[in-house]
């Protein structure tokens, strides 16, 4: 028997598809998770991605496992603003659990059995000397020694290795001309191969916590400008770490950076595959848009109007008279998605002008999109040389009494459209001075 929840998410997904093929992902997760019992989904969920034609680029830390070796060889674990204080000794920790946390990862993207989400897969994975790198130096008077920062990813090397059909894994070692390797922060070499590579999404997996702020509200969607004022009043953990360098990646042209946490299953899929996420996004601008309405957003016009219709809150309009006024139309755009609209006829003789088919989402209702498309009309009906704005409605009279409308009667519409008055229906009328 059909799942109609599944179908109505898999058609909802579907631009999402075919947004995302052949575009680069940065995804980057801690050694944490690999330790978890469910990492194993998470490489299902890559697999996925790998499948519908994204480009992946997958970043993984080794922080616990370099930590386990240091306790067993009984050596000092010493970090300064949050970056290890690497010695020699330490150093050969690092790459020691590298090289397993590598063959770890490879063999599950390896799986190929039958009756699992891998089978088929046949996925390959791509590594090299991709990142080079620098000492990191001296902070606040401690020598970090083989901690280093990324100073170059090789861009075209790695796309080489993508063009291919691999997925490309990057360590956090980074290696210099002068044959030295360094110990990287996954966040630094994750945002910097997001950069070098002008990736579409930079995606952060957080091991401890959620997308909320210090109050323990969801972040669901942030500015690079928000995200710069929320860091300093987040509490210690992945999303204070990961947000800086979120903000970092947008501001540098990776076109969004997501975080999400791995508490949730199926996190990575839910985020960039639904409209609303499960996680934090941030973009370098607001990701809504009010503009005029052009023909391909009939479609989204009429997925928002026509349950209002049904209810007898707007009056029907077919698809053939939507696509012939068109032109008369504004929406808002909220992540490719039209979340509201409202349409403007103008009564040039009478110097005025209808405001009509104002709609907004019900998910998106209460945010001040109702006010912003009154805005945008009245905006536009001055530029037309109008001097009132009449509207009628059957259902929200106060919402338009509270901004600065005025009840009227039928008697006072234009002419023209006093006579397409519908009296079965009833409608009030408002009339606002412009």
């Amino acid at each position: 028997m059909t799942d109609p929840g599944f179908v109505d998410w898999f058609r909802a997904a579907a631009p999402y598809i075919h947004a995302f093929r052949g575009k680069t992902f940065v995804i980057a997760f801690g050694g944490d998770a690999m330790q978890r019992t469910d990492f194993v989904d998470l490489i299902h969920d890559v697999n996925l991605l790998n499948a519908l034609g994204v480009r992946l680029v997958l970043v993984h830390g080794v922080r616990p496992q370099v930590e386990a070796r240091l306790a067993a060889r009984d050596l000092a674990i010493r970090y300064v603003r949050d970056l290890r204080v690497t010695e020699a000794e330490a150093l050969e920790c690092v790459k020691e659990a590298v090289g397993t946390a590598r063959i770890e990862i490879e063999t599950l993207l390896s799986l190929g059995l039958p009756n699992t989400p891998m089978a088929g897969a046949e996925i390959r994975v791509a590594g090299g000397n991709f990142v080079i790198a620098q000492p990191a130096g001296v902070v606040d008077g401690v020598d970090l020694l083989f901690t280093g920062e990324v100073r170059k990813v090789a861009a075209e090397a790695i796309r080489a290795r993508l063009d291919a059909g691999d997925i490309v894994l990057l360590s956090p070692l980074g290696y210099s001309p002068t044959g030295e390797v360094f110990n990287l922060s996954l966040e630094d070499v994750a945002t910097a191969a997001a950069i070098a590579l002008k990736a579409e999404k930079l995606v952060f997996i957080l091991d401890r916590g959620d997308t909320v702020d210090g109050k323990g509200r969801r972040l669901s969607r942030l500015t690079v400008r928000q995200a710069q004022r929320l860091v300093r009043e987040l509490p210690e953990g992945d999303m204070r770490l990961y947000l800086p360098h979120a903000v970092r990646a947008c501001r540098s042209g990776v076109a969004r950076a997501h975080l999400i946490s791995a508490d949730v299953d199926g996190a990575l899929l839910m985020e960039l595959f639904t409209h609303d996420g499960v996680g934090t996004m941030v973009t370098q601008e607001t990701v809504e848009n009010l503009r005029r309405a052009g023909i391909a957003d009939v479609g989204g016009i009429l997925s928002l109007i026509e349950p209002l219709e049904e209810a007898g809150i707007l009056v029907h309009r077919p698809r053939e008279l939507l696509e012939r006024e068109i032109g008369r139309f504004f929406v808002d755009e909220l992540d490719g998605r039209i979340v509201g609209c409202v349409a403007l006829y103008p009564f040039a003789e009478a110097e005025a002008g209808e405001m009509a088919c104002l709609a907004v989402h019900p998910d998106y209702q209460g945010g001040g999109r109702g006010e912003a498309l009154l805005a945008a009309v009245e905006q536009a009906a001055r530029e037309a040389g109008l001097k009132r704005l009449f509207v009628l409605t059957t259902r929200t009279a106060h919402w338009f009494l509270e901004r600065g409308f005025s009840l009227a009667s039928p008697e006072d519409l234009p002419a023209p459209r006093k006579e397409l008055y519908n009296w079965q229906r009833r409608s009030k009328v408002f009339i606002k001075d412009l």
